[in-house]
């Protein structure tokens, strides 16, 4: 049978709402948002455009559904969008730009650190006009922080440079932001600056910054208006949302009750669990990127498959109530968040080698 989790370092997304988020959820004033009129909503809405550095903003109910609305708003019918080959956007959102935007995406390979190279970026743009067999290249899309590359920020000068290249073709840049505040902390950089070169940006509110329910999408007031439209299309229509919104509110604060600067504790949380898995001699793990809160660690050889010795390894954690998310390739993944302490760390370090030591027992031969 397996054990109670002690233990939960799948996912950010397992974070809960804090107590100033459910006092004021309790105590949030409501309307029917579809009409405008949720005046929680639309505070929101107004905050995270400010901190955000653009016009307007939009609030949907998931990270995929913001970057949904944001390709149906900048792609059409038959357009293609250009990112990386493990992105969330064109990896991991069940094919809603294929499926619901009716576009192509051309997927490119991220380098050793993590990035798209803009040169790659310039080179992948396509050209309907000298061939009619082309889809037409329509928008670029980059991740901040990069889920694939262990929570790596991108800075502000590496997205003017892919803003630069997009630009210079008349496409727009879109940033799945979902974890962008964990970049801001790590690189101690302003929001509306790591985004100010973007044309539009998804923020999600349900992962670090410890929301129940929602992101935001911003961009220019043209954008948003045709986001409004979107988010309806596929379902987004809130109502008294001003409930959920409140939560948001209490989040996207610098301060004690803020989510923001809370990020840091996440972030020593992270390196503290990278360092101590690095201490064993059976796991290999990168501490250079280890940025945010984001570890990612492979598995020792033991002359098996790494798909079945990851997947086993996984299970005795289980077992011992320690959950961690095999991720992309060879890499296990552990994620910090709202709630993980110093000794859910420690215990995870003193249950790890125990779970590999189990994976070893198993794999001698009778």
């Amino acid at each position: 049978m397996t054990a109670t989790p002690i233990v939960d370092l799948r996912s950010d997304t397992f974070t809960q709402p804090s107590e100033a988020m459910r006092r004021a959820m309790a105590a949030a004033p409501v309307g029917d948002d579809v009409y405008g009129e949720d005046p929680t909503v639309r505070r929101l809405e107004e905050q995270a455009a400010a901190i955000l550095g653009k016009e307007e903003a939009l609030f949907c109910a998931s990270g995929t559904m913001g970057n949904l609305v944001a390709l149906l708003s900048w792609v059409p019918r038959g357009g293609e969008v250009i990112g990386g080959a493990d992105s969330h956007t064109l990896n991991g959102e069940a094919g809603g730009y294929a499926v619901l935007v009716g576009a192509s995406g051309r997927l490119l390979d991220a380098g050793p650190d993590g990035m798209l190279d803009p040169a790659h970026i310039a080179a992948a743009f396509r050209d309907p006009i000298q061939d009619v067999h082309e889809p037409i290249s329509s928008l670029v899309t980059i991740e901040n922080t990069v889920n694939a590359s262990q929570g790596l920020p991108l800075t502000a000068e590496y997205t003017a440079l892919v803003a630069a290249v997009a630009h210079e073709r008349g496409v727009p840049l879109h940033v799945d932001g979902a974890r962008l505040f964990n970049a801001v902390v790590a690189l101690g950089v302003p929001a509306a600056e790591l985004v100010g070169p973007a044309d539009s940006v998804m923020v999600a509110l349900s992962k670090g910054l410890a929301c129940p329910v929602g992101s935001v999408v911003a961009g220019d007031r043209e954008f948003i208006r045709r986001a409004r439209r979107a988010r309806k299309l596929v379902g987004g229509g809130w109502r008294q949302a001003g409930i959920i919104a409140a939560a948001g509110v209490v989040a996207l604060q610098y301060g004690p009750e803020g989510m923001i600067d809370r990020l840091a504790e996440d972030h020593a949380a992270a390196r503290r669990l990278g360092e101590g898995i690095a201490r064993f001699d059976w796991a290999e793990v990168d501490l250079s990127r280890l940025r945010t809160n984001f570890v990612m660690f492979r598995l020792g050889e033991t002359g098996e498959d790494w798909r079945q010795l990851r997947a086993r390894y996984c299970r005795e954690l289980w077992d011992r109530g320690v959950l961690m998310f095999a991720h992309v390739g060879d890499l296990i993944r552990a994620v910090t968040y709202y709630g993980i302490t110093s000794a859910d760390i420690d215990r995870a370090l003193e249950i790890m080698p125990e779970a590999w030591r189990a994976v070893q027992r198993s794999s001698a031969p009778r």
